[in-house]
C-alpha cells in the first residue's frame, strides 16, 4: 500500500460544512443565541478547531450559512416534517437532540435543494449520524430521511426503503 493511499480520506467541503453546521446548531439551542451571531463566530473562529476528530477548516460555506440560519427559522415546519415520517414509538421530544438536528438539516436540504441528489443527501447524514452516536441512530435517520425524500421527491423514488434507492 502506498503512502498516499494509507492516508484517510479527508471530507469534502460540503461533508465539513454539514459537520459544523450539527455543532453551530447545538450550540444556537443550547445556548439560546442568535443563528447569526453562532455563524459569525464559527466562519471567524471555530472552523479551525478540532470537531468529532476532524480539523473543520474548508467548508462549503454557502451551504454551512444555509444551514445555520435557515433551519432555526423552519423548525416548526421541519420538525412538522420529520414527526410524520417517524416512528409514533419514537416522538421527536424522544430523541437527543443532536439526533433531532441531524433530522432537521437532512429534511431541510431535502425540501431546500431540489436539484440536489437525493440519495447523496441521505448518505452524508446517515454518515453524521455515525460519527455522533454508536447505536442505531444511523439507521434511524436512514429511515426518517428516506420516507421523508419519497414525500419530497416522489419523481425519484425506486421501490425499497435504503438511501441509495435514490439516484
Amino acid at each position: 500500500m502506498s503512502a498516499a493511499s494509507a492516508r484517510p480520506h479527508a471530507p469534502d467541503r460540503r461533508t465539513q460544512a454539514r459537520l459544523a453546521a450539527v455543532q453551530a446548531l447545538y450550540q444556537v439551542e443550547l445556548g439560546e443565541l442568535d443563528p447569526g451571531t453562532v455563524l459569525l463566530d464559527f466562519l471567524q473562529n471555530r472552523l479551525h478547531e478540532d470537531m468529532e476528530g476532524l480539523k473543520i477548516g474548508r467548508v462549503d460555506r454557502t451551504l454551512f450559512g444555509q444551514l445555520v440560519n435557515g433551519v432555526p427559522g423552519r423548525r416548526r415546519e421541519l420538525d412538522d416534517m420529520v414527526c410524520a415520517v417517524l416512528d409514533p414509538d419514537w416522538p421527536l421530544d424522544r430523541l437527543e437532540t443532536v439526533l433531532r438536528i441531524i433530522l432537521e438539516c437532512g429534511a431541510y436540504e431535502l425540501s431546500e435543494n431540489q436539484d440536489a441528489p437525493v440519495g447523496a443527501i441521505i448518505n452524508e447524514y446517515v454518515e453524521l449520524g455515525r460519527a455522533f452516536f454508536d447505536g442505531g441512530e444511523a439507521g434511524l435517520v436512514n429511515g426518517v430521511l428516506d420516507r421523508l425524500a419519497r414525500t419530497l421527491h416522489p419523481e425519484t423514488a425506486r421501490g425499497g426503503d435504503a438511501a441509495g434507492d435514490f439516484a
